[in-house]
């Protein structure tokens, strides 16, 4: 057997570990560093996974010079982390979405790691559920007819929630890229929230293939009612000229097509087995480059951009085309222009989560 590729795992909350676990638990890398600025988490992680650590995450890759840089932390430390790995000299470097919290940050992220030839992959795990691959089986089979519209919809705010209904739906789109955007937003809670976000954001994506995207996102989102746990009220399909396919988080997927009729099954997110293939599929691309990650950070930013188009049209009014070029940090400029006013969220649980 080849040898294991060498990790660092950086950050350990419920993300991090999660990560640490499918990586020790796969021959095919070898767990040798952990790192958290929480000492008391990071020493209990140290005992956990049997390795070193350190709070230090730039020190501990610069010690280790892992094959695989992960890191499992809060937005604003991207691209600091994203050096990190790369003066390490990671080939490969994992890491959470959003990849970026403004254009500009993934702009430079994407020149770094491209610069460096560094492959990177980004946490968009949940395609790897029984149901999620259902819905995209039944959309590649030609049983929706002529595909014209694919939709997301979260009841959790923007930065933590909407680049997931994007990879997803673009994945059911079959990777087309996007033309242009316009959107509407509301509610500044939560732009002091950790994932800062407006507290809701709705809008239409037009993909080149002539497929129209619509996306909702926070406190006025639809709900779910099928769906018990607040962050599991996500659902995303894509409809066609004879039917549609669509998936709910934690809700199974159903289908009513024009050949079979109405289909149905189960399925819930599941970091036990939504994570292995995850990180299987980064030791193929490090054995063979042109098994490229289904995560890649190619694919990642493609929804970052269209999510960032996104908050550019509710700052300037209008239809924003893509791609996009640098500019302001697009969180910065809607907290000059979104109004005091509350959203009305769609359900209590919703709303006491906006409070």
């Amino acid at each position: 057997m080849a040898t294991p590729y060498s990790v660092v795992v950086v950050g350990l909350g419920k993300r991090g570990t999660h990560h640490a676990t499918a990586f020790r638990a796969n021959p095919r890398f070898k767990l040798v560093g952990v790192c958290d600025v929480d000492a008391a988490r990071l020493e209990k992680a140290k005992k956990e996974f049997g390795v070193e650590g350190g709070t230090d995450a730039a020190a501990l890759a610069r010690a280790c010079t892992p094959d695989v840089f992960c890191f499992c932390t809060l937005p604003r430390l991207r691209l600091p982390l994203i050096k990190a790995g790369i003066a390490a000299g990671a080939k490969l470097i994992a890491f959470e979405k959003p990849m970026a919290t403004s254009t500009a940050e993934a702009l430079e992220i994407m020149s770094l790691v491209r610069a460096a030839k560094v492959k990177t992959v980004v946490s968009h795990q949940h395609r790897y559920g029984v149901h999620y691959r259902k819905v995209k089986e039944i959309i590649a089979s030609g049983a929706l007819g002529r595909v014209h519209t694919v939709y997301g919809e979260a009841t959790g705010w923007m930065m933590h929630m909407i680049t997931h209904l994007i990879d997803y739906t673009r994945w059911y789109n079959d990777g087309a890229e996007a033309e242009w955007v316009m959107a509407q937003a509301a509610g500044r809670n939560k732009l002091a929230d950790n994932h800062p976000s407006p507290d809701y954001i709705a809008g239409v994506v037009q993909f080149a293939n002539g497929v129209r995207g619509i996306y909702e996102c926070g406190a006025g989102a639809p709900d779910q009612p099928e769906v018990a746990k607040w962050w599991g009220k996500c659902r995303m399909g894509a409809q066609g000229t004879e039917g549609f396919a669509e998936v709910l988080t934690n809700g199974g997927w159903r289908a009513v097509t024009k050949r079979n009729g109405y289909q149905s099954g189960d399925g819930a997110m599941n970091y036990e087995l939504d994570m292995p293939p995850y990180v299987d599929q980064m030791a193929d691309w490090l054995d063979d480059g042109k098994k490229v990650h289904e995560c890649n950070g190619e694919s990642a930013y493609k929804g970052l951009e269209i999510m960032m188009a996104l908050c550019r049209s509710v700052v300037q009014r209008g239809q924003i085309t893509l791609p996009l070029a640098a500019g302001e940090p697009e969180i910065d400029a809607l907290a000059k222009v979104l109004p005091d006013a509350p959203v009305i969220a769609t359900t209590p649980a919703s709303a006491e989560q906006y409070r």
